[in-house]
């Protein structure tokens, strides 16, 4: 029996099982500190956009309103945001904070990335 070439399979990003997302000890701390310096904000949202050589980049804001279609991952009384949307993407990913010589930044560390450009702006999947 010979598998239909042309079958489109229907996905559904609600009814999908998602592993999540996990947070280093420095990345929650990070945001707690964040959240405590500005009283406004509930959290981060990690979101993803197409853009650079890779394809994707990782975008992080400042949340002070929730979505309906945002799942949110809340640890030691952080939170973290991320719309449905962007599940595919970043499924499984641990998101870290990092200290790199001076500069300190959030690092991803996403299982479903094969692909980074060389700057590490983007990846792909």
């Amino acid at each position: 029996m010979q598998a239909d070439k042309n079958k489109v399979e229907i996905f559904s990003q609600k009814e999908n099982i998602w592993h999540g997302l996990t947070l280093t000890d420095a990345a929650i701390e990070q945001i707690r500190s964040l959240v405590a310096g500005d009283t406004s904000m509930l959290g981060l949202r990690l979101s993803v956009k197409q853009s650079g050589c890779a394809g994707f980049s990782y975008v992080l804001d400042k949340v002070i309103k929730s979505y309906p279609s945002d799942l949110i991952y809340e640890h030691d009384g952080i939170r973290l945001f991320v719309p449905i949307k962007a599940m595919p993407f970043i499924d499984g990913t641990e998101l870290d904070y990092v200290r790199e010589g001076l500069n300190h930044v959030f690092k991803f560390n996403n299982p479903k990335a094969q692909q980074a450009c060389g700057c590490g702006e983007s990846f792909s999947i």
